[in-house]
């Protein structure tokens, strides 16, 4: 599912195995709990670097988890979806409400949910050279959720660009991506772009801010995205002067 491991003051978080890293409530509540730790574990100065085993860094909701598990029931393969989008909601705040800097590498595709798992972070590294960024609801014929839309009205700056990852399902590479601004850099190969999130990880991590600090200010940032989480801010005064 994902191990947690922690060098110095940078904390990686790794989906692991070579399969799509589908979302159901297992792995949604195995990463919970990874987070859970990553929070009560967390110092003046920690950062976060999310990546991915294999080709895909996430491919969304597991589909065929709902499928077998509804025994051929349409109607409770759609509830079981719906389970799905609510038991994410919490994971997506989590992230939001993390007390520290967030990196995703992505050094393969990240469609629907997955997308969405990414941009919750605070910065994106790309592959250039494989994987893609797609959001297939409008292909599948499924409205987004509400915390869907406010995280892509949060991140997405360019109305044109929302436009074409909401509404024309483009897939949107790695250069593309950074031009249209929501991503960080692009990168020639796993091993770069997992190189250069640990570089970020560990330079965010000098600068030593105080992590409910970070985690406010950031809310701050996105008033309607955290809305929809549920999350409230707060003013925190902890001057270093």
């Amino acid at each position: 599912m994902c191990t947690l491991e922690k060098r110095g003051d940078v904390f990686f978080l790794t989906l692991t195995g070579d399969g799509e890293h589908r979302l159901n409530p297992t792995f949604i509540s195995s990463i919970r709990s990874a987070l859970s730790e990553v929070k009560s574990q967390s110092t003046t100065g920690s950062a976060l670097v999310t990546v991915a085993d294999g080709k895909y860094f996430s491919n969304g909701f597991d589909i065929n988890w709902a499928i077998s598990t509804s025994g051929g029931s349409p109607s409770k393969a759609v509830d079981l979806l719906r389970q799905m989008v609510d038991l994410f909601k919490p994971l997506v705040a989590d992230l939001v409400s993390l007390p520290m800097p967030t990196i995703a590498a992505l050094t393969g595709h990240a469609a629907a949910a997955g997308l969405i798992l990414a941009i919750s972070h605070d910065y994106i590294l790309m592959r250039r050279d494989r994987g893609f960024l797609y959001m297939s609801e409008i292909d599948i014929g499924m409205t987004l959720p509400d915390y869907f839309t406010a995280m892509m009205r949060s991140k997405v700056g360019k109305p044109e660009a929302r436009r074409d990852i909401l509404i024309r399902a483009v897939k949107v590479k790695a250069e593309e991506a950074v031009a249209m601004g929501f991503v960080e850099s692009a990168h020639d190969s796993v091993e770069s772009t997992v190189e250069a999130a640990v570089c970020m990880g560990e330079d965010l991590a000098k600068r030593k801010w105080d992590g409910e600090v970070y985690s406010e200010i950031r809310k701050s940032l996105y008033p309607e995205l955290c809305g929809v989480l549920g999350l409230i801010t707060k003013e925190v005064v902890k001057p270093r002067f």
